[in-house]
């Protein structure tokens, strides 16, 4: 009763802090609430509605590789083979009933390539009736069409998708016409991956929301970062849907963008409402009629865990744009998107969240768990918790547990010696889809390389017309190629004084065995002196892609080392736990990486993840893990050194610090790595194997993080190096403070 008597009294008025740029920022959003919380409601509804027709504008995955041979070959396809296309893709037809030679098939085929000659961007169409009795197969049920397209990768797919609907009609009874090829299978991919990312929002979201509650002990707050997240969300697909009028982005940017959106966005805002808890229980803020005391808890938060937030999202933003350092517009796409998002969710969480919690006060502790089971922050903290039982255990015997640790993250990182690199288009998710059902015949009647030739293109200097001798060494390279046993043919024309070859390998496009022959025959085609050879086609295409990447990755890596190692440096103002964060970082994604390869590349536990192994990981994935994990850590980093730092200026008890910030921050960094981690292994349950990878590869590399390396490396290290650990050297004195808050 007393103790009631004195929480009834008046408080006295609270002398107002000296807030930061983030902090005074907050009190802002908390002042003017009302109008925050309205524009954000029209934004949302306003960008919201805007899904479906960005649905509508995005193409597929550009692999183009400016300045490459296999781009030249498509210009000079496009000028002097017009009536080739800049893509041949096949019409199949099949009867089980029927053979070619029935009057009803024969009408079947008729009818599909007339209309196909008719439709706009096709270039030109052979039939099977045409002079070409390879076209037909030996039992002859089946049977396929060349189709040229003309235009970019994003015009080829409009002009199959009106393709296909044209010749929905055309098949007789008991006959099928199906387009496949590299357009048509990228065609169906975009509505698969969409229907990928619906099913792994449907199965993230909810075990989000169950950890957010365990995590920030109440329901309503557990909702908020939800909320924020999904209204940020909105946000983003209108500035995507804007940023069509000048950019191209397919569905996997979108996917990207808003798996790495959703689970950044849903811990940063937990970590601000878990900041903001922490305020109001520290105020004593017990109803929402303390204004004052509900603006300062706003105020509290954006300047401290706030400025966190800030800093973490840069850094995912930069470690992003370090792709563009490689200049494939795919990859530019991907870092665009993924940017975007982020400035969105860090929008919504500068201002919308603010707001609302400013609105709600000490409310946003409605349907909150039972008092043992909530977070510290609103409950007394005994100083012998299980957390700093936990790291007085580690930094007890530093040298075991840290020996023990990196010899870990080393073994997990040893199946990175075997990498290997390939482009994997998912055509094991093409199963029922005509596409699919097209290249599974064309594989058992025909040859697999039907599906996409290689190119060869010969001129003479500098792309003019071939000259007398230069034309003899075009056709002798031509006849020799054409003895290569694993060639199955080629089929050479002139144009123009110039040559153009589709070579039909005997492997299916993309394979290794068909990007092993593009290598040797551009190897070969260097050695001529009269002719200019240059090899095009799909696969040439992902060779490129590959060689371009893998001498970028470098450059990539360095960027972003240099500006984890300065943002550090700033954020800690310590050398050494700069330094010691880079490498640690660089184990755990080696780590990561290594577990990636062992499941994907030599097929552990395939079957229970419901793929069969291509035997390489999707060519950009060791790189787009590389910089999104960088950027995702240094969040976790930086609250866990912060709240180490606190104790460390006030007491200058290293063992006694990283206890105490191991024991505040354990719990909310497990809680956020598990929401990270379900989001992301959501897209474990894709279709397309790349989503299914780069989900795979970004839940490991995150446990890894938040786990091994917070949990016992970290606490080991930090022993290991003591008053080191703080130590900057300017003007040979400590620095006192971090400039980074939590």
């Amino acid at each position: 009763m007393a103790q009631s008597t004195i929480l009834e009294r008046p408080q006295p008025p609270r002398p107002e802090p000296r807030w930061g740029a983030a902090g005074r920022w907050g009190i802002a959003m908390a002042k003017h609430r009302k109008i925050v919380l309205g524009v954000w409601l029209l934004l949302v509804v306003a960008c919201g509605a805007a899904y479906p027709a960005l649905h509508d504008r995005l193409g597929t995955p550009d692999y183009s590789v400016p300045g490459s041979d296999s781009v030249a070959v498509e210009h000079l396809v496009a000028e002097h083979f017009s009536r080739f296309g800049s893509e041949q893709d096949l019409i199949v037809f099949h009867s089980a009933q029927h053979t070619v030679d029935t009057p009803e098939y024969r009408a079947t085929i008729d009818r599909t390539i007339g209309i196909a000659r008719q439709t706009t961007g096709v270039a030109g169409a052979i039939g099977p009736f045409d002079g070409n009795a390879a076209q037909i197969s030996a039992d002859r049920h089946t049977a396929f069409g060349i189709v040229g397209l003309n235009g970019d990768i994003s015009e080829r797919v409009r002009v199959v998708q009106e393709l296909r609907t044209a010749i929905a009609t055309a098949p007789g009874e008991g006959t099928q016409a199906m387009l496949t090829g590299y357009a048509p299978i990228q065609a169906d991919l975009m509505e698969i991956e969409t229907a990928d990312l619906q099913r792994a929002e449907a199965l993230g979201i909810p075990v989000a929301t169950v950890l957010l509650v365990l995590a920030l002990g109440a329901l309503t707050a557990a909702l908020l970062p939800i909320t924020v997240t999904a209204a940020g969300i909105a946000v983003a697909i209108g500035a995507l849907f804007g940023l069509t009028s000048f950019l191209a982005f397919d569905s996997l940017v979108l996917s990207v963008a808003t798996m790495i959106a959703t689970g950044t966005a849903i811990d940063y805002a937990m970590f601000i409402v878990s900041r903001f808890n922490e305020e109001l229980t520290r105020r004593g803020v017990r109803n929402r009629r303390d204004r004052g005391g509900i603006q300062q808890a706003v105020g509290a938060a954006m300047d401290t865990t706030g400025r966190t937030v800030l800093a973490s999202g840069l850094i995912v933003m930069i470690s992003l744009c370090s792709l563009a350092i490689v200049g494939l517009p795919m990859l530019n796409g991907i870092a665009v998107g993924v940017v975007t998002a982020v400035v969105a969710t860090m929008t919504a969480a500068f201002t919308l969240l603010p707001a609302v919690l400013a609105t709600l006060g000490p409310a946003v502790n409605r349907g909150a768990l039972p008092e043992r089971l909530r977070p510290a922050e609103v409950r007394s903290v005994s100083a012998s918790s299980a957390w700093a039982r936990w790291a007085h255990t580690v930094m007890a015997r530093p040298v075991l547990f840290g020996t023990i640790g990196v010899a870990l993250l080393v073994v997990a990182a040893a199946p990175l010696t075997g990498l290997r690199y390939g482009v994997d288009l998912g055509l094991d998710s093409l199963t029922g889809r005509p596409s699919g059902q097209a290249i599974t015949l064309v594989e058992q009647n025909f040859v697999p390389g039907l599906l996409a030739p290689i190119e060869v293109v010969a001129t003479g200097t500098d792309a003019a017309p071939l000259t007398s001798a230069a034309r003899d060494e075009a056709d002798r390279f031509i006849a020799e190629l054409s003895r290569d046993p694993r060639i199955a043919t080629v089929l050479p024309q002139y144009a123009d004084g110039r040559m153009f070859a589709a070579v039909v390998p005997h492997a299916s496009f993309g394979s290794t065995a068909a990007t092993d022959l593009v290598s040797d025959i551009r190897s070969r085609a260097s050695s001529l002196g009269d002719a200019e050879v240059r090899i095009g086609g799909t696969t040439a295409l992902f060779v490129d892609v590959s060689q371009r990447i893998t001498s970028r990755f470098p450059w990539v890596i360095t960027l972003v080392l240099a500006v984890s190692l300065a943002f550090l440096v700033v954020a800690f103002r310590s050398i050494v736990l700069a330094v010691k964060a880079i490498v640690l970082n660089l184990l755990a994604t080696g780590a990561a990486l290594g577990i990636t390869v062992a499941v994907f590349q030599h097929g552990i536990g395939e079957s229970a993840l419901g793929f069969h192994s291509s035997g390489f990981l999707q060519i950009y994935l060791p790189m787009l893990v590389f910089a999104v994990l960088f950027g995702l850590s240094m969040d976790y980093e930086v609250f866990l050194i912060r709240r180490m730092k606190e104790h460390w200026d006030a007491n200058h008890d290293n063992a006694a610090a990283v206890a105490d910030g191991l024991q505040r921050t354990a719990r909310p960094i497990s809680a956020a790595a598990a929401i990270m981690v379900a989001v992301f292994a959501s897209f474990v349950t894709a279709d397309v194997l790349e989503l299914k990878q780069i989900g795979f590869a970004l839940a490991v590399a995150i446990a890894i993080d938040a786990v091994l390396v917070r949990l016992v490396l970290v606490p080991a290290f930090m022993r290991l190096f003591g008053r080191w650990n703080w130590w900057l050297p300017k003007r040979g004195s400590r620095v006192d403070r971090v400039t980074i808050g939590t």
